[in-house]
């Protein structure tokens, strides 16, 4: 029988919601995963079954230091960042050094060990966006001054870096423009809509929404989410790509989606909206479609449903 030679793959924020998930599909696909985190947001809870697993290890680091890694790494994942609205507005400073400091030596892991490098980015860096829907070519509206600034700006410089280090040193570099996703291991009080939704419609407490509800977002249920990075890591594209669902809903109709899948007594309340908050957000995943033969398959119905029976216990009153 052929030995196992398997790849080796860094996920920065591994232990986070989205790199937890990334490190299961990872190892899944026979790949032995290093997964680094500091924990500022992240938390071992989403990595504990990956405990004892041969092919998985966990460490404990700031990717903002030098990163040093005995042996052969073949791909980095870069998703190590505060990534809700309360945890970057909470470490602020943390954010824009992860997006810089933290990407550049991500990026110098890269260089020495010849590996093809991923930067997880955002939506965040079309900003407030005056085109709708948004493809890659959109430079964005961002505030840079703006408390929202740190995150989106981090973002937008973290793909600058990515980009000239692709130019500069050849590094085989990929841009994956993350739009909202949900799903299991998401923290109930992260300040992102469905977590807060769910969590006052079990409790019967009122659901707070933003503004008048109308601002819209497009979710993406995270196994779709991961399916797309997974495909764009292995594809030769290096431009970036929009990975998310483009099914487009309100603020207002989603909270209503949440209350009646509850079965809760909630009413909805509305409170002022957060400042630089967008109004539209919907990707065009047209380049998706056609460079990585990718597009979302779980309905918001089943996707929701899933992430409810996972926060049902953590809510029970």
């Amino acid at each position: 029988m052929t030995p196992r030679v398997p790849h080796t793959s860094v996920v920065t924020g591994g232990a986070g919601f989205l790199g937890s998930h990334l490190c299961d599909r990872l190892i899944a696909e026979g790949h032995d995963v290093i997964c680094i985190d500091n924990l500022i947001t992240g938390n071992t809870a989403n990595i504990s079954h990956l405990f004892g697993n041969p092919h998985f290890r966990f460490v404990q680091y700031d990717v903002t230091n030098y990163i040093f890694i005995d042996g052969v790494v073949n791909f980095i994942f870069h998703f190590a960042s505060p990534a809700s609205p309360i945890d970057y507005l909470k470490y602020p400073i943390q954010t824009l050094k992860v997006g810089s400091l933290g990407t550049h030596k991500a990026l110098g892991l890269a260089k020495a060990k010849n590996a093809r490098f991923l930067i997880a980015s955002t939506s965040e860096v079309y900003g407030d966006p005056l085109e709708h829907p948004q493809h890659e070519e959109y430079w964005g509206n961002v505030n840079p001054v703006g408390p929202r600034g740190v995150y989106d700006e981090a973002k937008r410089f973290a793909e600058a870096m990515t980009m000239a280090y692709h130019r500069y040193h050849v590094v085989d570099t990929r841009i994956a423009r993350i739009f909202n996703t949900y799903g299991e291991r998401m923290r109930l009080n992260d300040g992102r809509a469905i977590p807060a939704f769910m969590s006052q419609a079990l409790r019967n407490e009122d659901v707070t929404v933003f503004g008048d509800g109308s601002q819209t977002r497009s979710v993406c249920y995270v196994s779709d989410l991961i399916d797309g990075i997974y495909r764009l890591m292995m594809s030769d594209y290096s431009m970036p790509v929009n990975i998310g669902n483009p099914h487009e809903v309100t603020m207002l109709q989603l909270a209503k989606e949440i209350v009646s899948l509850t079965g809760s007594k909630s009413r909805i309340v509305f409170t002022e909206l957060p400042v630089d908050d967008p109004k539209v957000r919907q990707p065009d995943i047209t380049r998706a479609r056609q460079v990585l033969g990718w597009t979302p398959s779980v309905d918001r119905h089943t996707g929701l449903q899933k992430t409810l029976e996972y926060f049902r216990p953590a809510c029970r009153i």
